[in-house]
């Protein structure tokens, strides 16, 4: 019983078992809610008003306006950097569905339901993966879309699955696919670690890093080269000590819970010199990798525990801290001073600003101009916004229950919140898509620098371009 509060009250977040969502109900669960088209949102007397302007969603089948079947447990979106495009990982349906921006039209489901007739598609199998429980039709499963990294200015966007759908608790090797968002097709799958949740881009466009909720793992893969038939895994690093997994193969057990630190939040600094990553459970804090070496140097603690994700904007880091419903932050060279000093050692960092949002602090994104943090709180079923400049919550808009994952368009005008299921109709099943007027009008979307990068064996320079809009000038 206590587990399954635990589980309710969002220390971690993800898909839940059909007997976790049954005794739940036994659980003082708040009512599920749904947000209405047409929802006037005033923030701060007037400094920001959201609209909900559409919404997809499968808990209401005679609203045909609305309804897309498609959205089943609906984990992340990502709006592309034109903005014309927004992707919404449906993690139950195991899919990955496209919409038009201007119009909501849905334009394209691609599906995950692999068999042979995608052995063309599979990068070479490197040694950092191997299978130890499963070893016959090893590809032929439905994958889990988590979350979702733009790289190549947009070009390809990266999906790790929860897992292989015949894997029950996710401890063998998962996936990833590679879609081509030109023609929103998959160009390229590729094996994970177990139970990936979280995979970003660095800025320079070399590295993707996956994180490995399920085994104190992360997976660097070598993204440098514009052609796709040249991507590959260069390293497995291992945070602290590497789970060894070894669980039924017939009967589920709760890995949500059971997975170590339980990696998440990623996210490398402008520079691309180092990798951040959140330890959601366990010892808690913030695991650095000194990306030249590849090194893992220690975890950074101080912050407060149940760290979900983070983010970097105009030199500062921000968190979001689930459990209690926090947003912190703190400046960028205060973690980057320690990080030079560390050497294996952990590090206790104080002077963390924070500010109170609403229970179940997920996804955070943050405006153009940085003047703003909203943060997707699960268990409160609030969109929260807080004041940088201040670090005060100023509003909050409501959304359908259970909201997970978030973006934001590269001019400020558009978020786009993805609402969970849980069971049936116990959820939201949904995605919300809010316009945003600002009394002081957030600045034109800003142009994109190119990084250079000198190869170690050329004397040619290559030419980046960063990633999700995060980095930009100004």
């Amino acid at each position: 019983m206590i587990q399954q509060l635990k589980i309710f009250c969002g220390l971690i977040g993800c898909c839940l078992s059909a007997s976790s969502v049954q005794a739940q109900a036994k659980q003082n669960v708040p009512p599920v809610v749904h947000s209405v088209i047409g929802t006037k949102t005033d923030v701060n007397n007037g400094e920001m008003t959201l609209t909900l302007v559409d919404k997809k969603q499968a808990f209401n089948w005679s609203d045909k306006k609305t309804l897309d079947k498609n959205i089943n447990s609906p984990k992340s979106v990502n709006i592309t950097h034109d903005g014309k495009k927004f992707y919404v990982n449906s993690l139950e349906g195991c899919a990955t569905v496209v919409y038009d921006m201007a119009t909501g039209k849905r334009l394209k489901v691609i599906t995950y339901q692999f068999d042979d007739s995608y052995s063309s598609l599979w990068s070479p199998v490197s040694s950092f993966f191997p299978f130890t429980h499963y070893t016959k039709n090893l590809n032929t499963f439905a994958g889990k879309p988590v979350e979702s990294c733009f790289s190549h200015n947009g070009r390809y966007l990266w999906i790790p699955f929860y897992r292989r759908t015949y894997d029950i608790n996710a401890q063998d090797p998962s996936a990833l696919a590679v879609i081509d968002t030109q023609n929103d097709t998959i160009i390229k799958l590729m094996e994970t670690g177990p139970l990936p949740k979280m995979i970003a881009c660095s800025p320079d466009n070399h590295y993707i890093a996956v994180t490995h909720w399920g085994n104190n793992t992360v997976g660097l893969i070598d993204c440098s080269s514009d052609n796709p038939a040249d991507w590959k895994y260069t390293d497995k690093l291992v945070i602290d000590k590497e789970l060894i997994l070894n669980f039924s193969l017939t009967t589920p057990v709760n890995r949500d819970s059971d997975s170590g630190y339980c990696l998440r939040g990623t996210v490398f600094t402008p520079d691309s010199n180092y990798l951040l990553i959140g330890c959601m459970s366990g010892a808690n804090g913030i695991a650095v990798i000194d990306m030249k070496t590849h090194k893992y140097l220690g975890r950074i603690t101080g912050m407060m525990a149940n760290l979900r994700h983070m983010l970097i904007h105009d030199g500062w880091l921000y968190l979001s801290i689930n459990n209690s419903g926090n947003v912190q932050r703190i400046k960028l060279d205060t973690i980057l001073d320690v990080a030079r000093k560390m050497n294996g050692k952990n590090a206790v960092l104080n002077g963390w600003q924070t500010c109170k949002v609403a229970a179940g602090a997920r996804t955070i994104v943050i405006s153009p101009s940085g003047r703003y943090i909203f943060a997707a709180c699960n268990v409160d079923s609030k969109l929260c916004i807080v004041d940088t400049r201040t670090m005060k919550m100023i509003g909050s808009a409501p959304v359908d229950s259970y909201p997970v994952g978030l973006d934001i368009s590269r001019d400020g005008k558009t978020i786009i919140v993805t609402s969970q299921g849980r069971g049936e109709n116990k959820g939201g099943n949904a995605v919300n898509i809010f316009h945003i007027d600002y009394r002081n009008p957030e600045p034109a979307p800003a142009e994109i620098i190119p990084l250079y990068r000198q190869d170690a064996d050329s004397t040619q320079a290559t030419s980046f371009f960063l990633d999700a809009g995060l980095y930009l000038k100004g």
